[in-house]
């Protein structure tokens, strides 16, 4: 089964199978450059000290475990979905 392929991926790839693309003088520096970018951007974590009902961990502790996930990693999921987006809500 093939992955599904964004309209900007898609447009990346007839751009290079069209032999249009053009390599840079700086190639190597270049892909360190973004190497160095990919390895920090996911490494980069702060902790932080939030207070919740315990009625609310309770329960969110309740759906980790239906999950198979820790309620840590469901509050950091919910926290970058808001933060790209990907999801609202309404305060």
């Amino acid at each position: 089964m093939e992955p599904t392929l964004t309209q900007e991926e898609n447009e990346i790839i007839e751009y290079i199978e069209s032999n249009q693309a053009k390599s840079i003088d700086n190639l190597e520096s270049e892909k360190n450059r973004f190497q160095k970018m990919a390895a920090s951007y996911g490494a980069k974590k702060k902790a932080v000290n939030i207070r919740l009902p315990e009625s609310d961990i309770y329960l969110l502790k309740q759906k980790a475990l239906e999950n198979g996930l820790s309620y840590q990693n469901i509050i950091q999921s919910l926290v970058h979905q808001y933060t790209h987006g990907k999801i609202t809500t309404s305060l």
